[in-house]
């Protein structure tokens, strides 16, 4: 499986946990949060503080994990924001030199 295509399935499951919130689901529980868009958001500066970290440490089994966490977290609030996962691609693509 391509990361693309891991992304994209995992895009779907975000998707699906604010189209159809489910108990006990983490996704669910930051869409539904009572802090709203902010509780991502707060994942997102913690995930992205410990990322730093690890990579200041030189810690590689640490910068895997905390970058694969800060991919998710940013992925979670950007469903938040209302931007599809695609929009960004399609940046991205657009910035190809």
């Amino acid at each position: 499986m391509s990361p693309c295509d891991q992304l994209g399935e995992l895009w779907a499951v975000i998707d699906d946990r604010y189209n159809n919130p489910s108990p006990g689901s983490y996704v669910s529980g930051l869409a539904t949060h009572a802090k709203g868009i902010d509780k991502a958001l707060e994942k997102v500066g913690e995930e992205a503080t410990e990322f730093i970290i690890a990579v200041k440490n030189g810690e590689r089994a640490r910068i895997v994990e905390e970058a694969a966490d800060l991919q998710f977290h940013l992925m979670v609030a950007l469903r938040g924001a209302g931007v599809e996962f695609d929009e960004v691609l399609d940046e991205l693509a657009a910035r190809k030199k």
